[in-house]
């Protein structure tokens, strides 16, 4: 497992200004030489000052050695820095600095070896600054079965950065594939533990977690997981939540209905709670104020009426009893 060390790189003003005055020296000894060619051609007793043109050379060779250590960074980036396949450390300084232009340019994330085998594919190449800011993966839309086995759609949306740039780099292949595929694992093994819904014919499920309900409990539950997956890469998961849950097409409409029975049925329970309620509060006002007197026949009958009332769909057709009571 590498481990990430930070290490200090120089000012780059001070490279930039050596960069210039040695470019300058190489230009003016380059034009001496060029003065003292064409005066070589006027004069034959002259000739062109050698040691120009091999000072001018040098210089610029000096020149473009010392401006190939320069580098900026933005906030949110770092370099890593690699010495002849040696890691050295992580510069994470902002502004402009300057470091060993001996330090690689470009890292590659596998065996040097396949770069020069035609049959194997290409090597993942990362540049040696890489970013530490939040980045976004929205994941694909996918189809899984829950814990009941149902087959359900579901979506993911990762925030993720990388925070130990050592792992990112050497500890796995590539650590943007390595995010994508483990989000995908860890949303397939969430959502094989939890349900997508209350089943109403178990007693115990009303208090479990689900999908469709529990939404920052089943969130947590995937952020926890993708950061102990994640974490082997240098990475850390600042949230991961669901974007998009459903039912597979092919159950759909079945669970459709299911819930609208199971709205149903919770409307008429409301219903006839309260109808009881109305039926008990009518009989015991009436007879507590001597309206009218109820043997056991007629409270039956009187509340099987007032429930029919009550409880029907359409409205109730009084029929009125010109009749007497027993009648």
């Amino acid at each position: 497992m590498s481990t990430e060390k930070i290490i200090k790189s120089k000012s780059g003003w001070l490279f930039l200004l050596i960069t210039i005055v040695l470019f300058v020296i190489a230009v003016l000894l380059f034009a001496n030489f060029v003065i003292s060619a064409m005066a070589a051609d006027r004069n034959p007793r002259l000739s062109p000052s050698v040691p120009s043109i091999i000072g001018a050379l040098a210089f610029f060779l000096a020149g473009l050695f010392v401006s190939s250590g320069l580098f900026s960074l933005q906030p949110g980036q770092a370099k890593v820095c690699v010495l002849f396949g040696k890691y050295i450390g992580t510069v994470k300084d902002e502004g402009l600095r300057w470091a060993n232009p001996y330090y690689a340019k470009t890292l590659s994330a596998g065996n040097l070896s396949t770069l020069v085998t035609a049959s194997t594919p290409s090597v993942n190449m990362h540049t040696s600054i890489i970013s530490t800011r939040a980045r976004t993966l929205n994941g694909d839309v996918l189809k899984v079965n829950d814990r009941m086995g149902n087959p359900i759609e579901i979506a993911e949306v990762v925030v993720w950065r990388v925070s130990d740039t050592a792992k990112a780099l050497f500890d796995v292949d590539d650590y943007d594939s390595y995010v994508a595929m483990q989000a995908e694992t860890a949303l397939r093994h969430v959502a094989s533990i939890y349900s997508y819904d209350h089943m109403e014919d178990e007693s115990e499920s009303n208090a479990a977690i689900t999908l469709r309900s529990n939404i920052e409990e089943v969130s947590e539950a995937l952020q926890s997981e993708l950061s102990r997956n994640l974490s082997v890469a240098g990475i850390t998961v600042d949230d991961a939540r669901l974007t998009h849950l459903s039912y597979a097409p092919e159950i759909a409409q079945a669970m459709l209905r299911r819930q609208q029975a199971e709205a149903i049925i919770a409307a008429r329970k409301k219903i006839v709670e309260g109808a009881v309620s109305m039926v008990d509060m009518a009989l015991t006002q009436l007879s507590e104020n001597g309206v009218v007197e109820f043997d056991e026949d007629r409270k039956a009958v009187m509340a099987s009426n007032l429930m029919v009332v009550l409880c029907g769909e359409s409205e109730a057709q009084p029929v009125l009893n010109t009749g007497s009571l027993q009648q």
